[in-house]
């Protein structure tokens, strides 16, 4: 099994992994967005966090806000499945290709 196919494999681990971590990430900011939008549903007043200090705000505004928020994570995290597919699907040809080799380094000792 040739070293670079082994490089390539681990390399793909790690971007996999990486790509995973991202998706994660931004499944748990759309959760908290979600959270957010139905607890400003229910509220008599809202506020929103400028640096230290809050401030009162249009519920209006932090909806709108908050929508935008949903959208561009909905997008970052449909790109983050579309990169994981696609290097998982790498990963299975890398691998297809270094049990090829191994069946073929295989074969000729065999006889």
């Amino acid at each position: 099994m040739s070293s670079a196919k082994v490089n390539q494999l681990q390399l793909l681990q790690q971007n996999l992994e990486s790509v995973m971590l991202h998706k994660q990430q931004i499944e748990s900011q759309l959760t908290e967005v979600n959270s957010a939008l139905t607890q400003l549903e229910k509220a008599e007043k809202s506020y929103k966090i400028l640096g230290k200090i809050m401030v009162a705000a249009s519920k209006n505004e932090l909806n709108n806000s908050l929508n935008e928020q949903k959208e561009v994570a909905e997008v970052r995290l449909k790109n983050f499945i579309e990169q994981e597919k696609k290097i998982k699907e790498n990963i299975e040809e890398v691998q297809k290709e270094v049990v090829k080799e191994l069946k073929t380094k295989k074969s000729p000792k065999n006889e």
